[in-house]
């Protein structure tokens, strides 16, 4: 695992820890979040391939990095052909950068009759980032666009994604409560400088 550019992911975690250091406004740390996102995700040669596995039955969500106070976790989504979310929410601010393939999301809004899309779907191509946050918009479904092979989207959440008890949604309205967790039971390790 050598030829993997490793340091891509051990510098963007350094750049987002300085950045939450500074406690910035949402506003400021989505945007400048935004754009250290993109810089890691223009590049596809950094991610192993255990951590960019799909599942014939539903998507896969590996950790990659959970800081030490999560305060934020960064996270590789993998979508198999044609899988998709149900509609759910997130409850922290969120990053999500398309780094193979494409995937397309759909927002939401509760109104007193149910959910009701919001805006019209966004695709998000390689090297695209898009926020997500209970200020800005928090509930969604994400899928796929491909019917006929796996799309990467790398992930970075405003706490320990796997750990924060969030929602998915039915057609009326109606919470279910969840936690992700993980599918991964090992991390990448970032932090061997001997590999560059």
């Amino acid at each position: 695992m050598s030829d993997l550019q490793i340091h891509r992911l051990r510098e963007f975690v350094g750049e987002l820890a300085t950045l939450v250091d500074e406690r910035p406004s949402e506003a400021d740390l989505l945007q400048r979040g935004s754009q250290l996102l993109q810089q890691l995700v223009q590049h596809d040669d950094w991610l192993a391939d255990e951590f960019a596995q799909p599942d014939p039955a539903r998507y896969q969500q590996y950790l990659l990095h959970a800081d030490a106070r999560q305060r934020f976790s960064v996270v590789s989504f993998v979508w198999g052909a044609g899988q998709s979310t149900p509609v759910h929410d997130h409850r922290v601010w969120g990053l999500i950068g398309m780094l193979r393939g494409a995937e397309v999301s759909q927002n939401f809004t509760l109104t007193p009759q149910g959910l009701s899309p919001h805006g019209d779907p966004i695709r998000l191509e390689p090297g695209s980032v898009e926020a997500v946050s209970p200020q800005v918009g928090d509930i969604h479904r994400v899928s796929n666009a491909f019917s006929d092979r796996t799309s990467i989207s790398i992930h970075v959440y405003g706490g320990n994604i796997g750990a924060v008890k969030r929602a998915v949604y039915t057609e009326t309205g109606e919470e279910k409560p969840f936690i992700s967790g993980y599918n991964n039971a090992f991390l990448p390790n970032i932090w061997d400088l001997s590999h560059g």
